[in-house]
């Protein structure tokens, strides 16, 4: 068995469908959290370790070391008086349970109160996927909102597209038609996702199952250069940069149906990036000279620049992305002659530089809109990192070199 402690957390009685949740937090704290192994239960290690890793990667809780006082000793010894003296307040413990299954229980040692309760598949080759959604659950009970444990990205290596768990875990290459692949993108429910390939007839966009392969052409994209996809929020309408003699325009198309275009005339505009309701998108625009973070109606209405960049302080915007709760817009804009990441509050306009050192680019928001991924040379060679806006907190997620416009998944449903 292992034991998760959760400290400085106040527990309310509240409950829903057999799970106990009402976890309050002083704001701006993070609760600290202890791993104390219990013997006899080796084969739940490797459990543990996920587990404790993405609760830790949900930048919510403070991990520290277990008291020696603690280790090794079964639930039942750990009682409220000495989790009261460590200043405890949860405990998570991990036990057998049905077959390939790990029972996972969240109590309130004060109390005597379970918070959560549920038996998550840990047999091959489940452990994993099983122990995120446990992990991001346990989020959700703490503080309202799930983590983003159960969730995968997709980027481009040496032309290629790559996969990889949202820990850093797992990263291989995906089979995709054409070299070199650009720009891939998450449908909705993140079953499938949308890329450039590269063919002999153009640039066509394509859209491809993540489970089986199977491929299809985006109709009205078969030739010329097409570029950025992004699907709107519902998955129902797909939005693209083409690009013409005369420049680069934005184009929408219901699935199937026949292509709107949404921009015409004035310099190259491409990078679209769908509102959280799908009601309007962000875009970057060189009509007034450099390139420009603009914004518009989901019908191409209401044309307007939403984030001016300073003469002489800042130089071109590209990348944006908005985030899935419609609070803020993050892009990356030269500082210097150096891209750094910045983050727009739509609501009041105020304007954040998130990173300084090296070159970062490309951001992407996870569903939680709180963390980004984003490309950044700060360590060598171009690698994915993963940055906390709220507490500027980053960590290093690939480590294969050569890592390019990454799309984080929504999170992901079982198997």
């Amino acid at each position: 068995m292992i034991l998760l402690l959760v400290a400085a957390l106040l527990v309310q009685d509240t409950s829903a469908s057999g799970v106990r949740i009402g976890i309050t937090y002083a704001p701006g704290t993070r609760p600290s959290m202890s791993v104390v192994p219990y013997p006899g239960e080796a084969v739940l290690g490797p459990v543990a370790d996920v587990l404790a890793r993405d609760l830790d990667q949900s930048d919510r809780f403070e991990m520290v070391e277990a008291a020696p006082a603690v280790r090794g000793r079964p639930t039942s010894q750990l009682d409220a008086r000495l989790f009261a003296t460590l200043g405890v307040a949860l405990v998570v413990s991990l036990a057998p349970g049905d077959a390939g299954r790990t029972q996972i229980t969240v109590h309130d040692p004060r109390s005597g109160q379970v918070v959560f309760s549920r038996q998550v598949a840990t047999a091959p080759p489940d452990m994993r996927t099983g122990v995120h959604q446990a992990a991001d659950e346990i989020v959700r009970a703490v503080f309202g909102q799930p983590g983003i444990a159960a969730t995968r990205l997709l980027f481009i290596r040496e032309g290629r597209i790559w996969l990889v768990d949202a820990d850093g875990e797992r990263a291989s290459q995906l089979r995709s038609a054409g070299m070199p692949s650009l720009s891939p993108t998450w449908a909705s429910g993140g079953r499938a996702f949308a890329y450039t390939a590269y063919v002999r007839s153009g640039q066509p966009l394509v859209i491809q199952d993540l489970g089986g392969g199977q491929r299809r052409v985006v109709p009205g994209t078969e030739y010329g250069l097409n570029i950025t996809p992004a699907f709107s929020p519902d998955g129902r309408r797909l939005a693209w940069a083409r690009a013409a003699e005369s420049g680069t325009d934005i184009y929408v198309s219901a699935m199937g149906s026949e292509p709107q275009r949404l921009t015409t005339g004035r310099g190259d505009n491409l990078s679209p990036a769908w509102s959280h309701d799908g009601s309007r998108i962000a875009f970057i625009s060189t009509r007034a000279g450099s390139p420009q973070l603009y914004v518009m109606n989901a019908d191409g209405t209401g044309q307007e620049v939403l984030a001016r960049f300073d003469f002489g302080a800042t130089g071109t915007t590209s990348a944006p992305s908005w985030s899935p709760d419609g609070q803020f817009i993050a892009f990356h804009r030269e500082v210097g002659g150096v891209p750094q990441i910045f983050v727009l509050d739509v609501a009041s306009g105020a304007l954040r530089q998130i990173t300084g050192s090296g070159r970062n680019e490309d951001p992407a928001f996870a569903p939680d809109s709180r963390h980004l991924v984003l490309v950044s040379s700060r360590g060598g060679p171009r690698e994915l990192w993963v940055v906390d806006i709220e507490t500027g907190r980053l960590r290093q997620l690939t480590r294969i070199g050569g890592a390019r416009l990454p799309a984080w998944s929504p999170r992901l449903p079982p198997n």
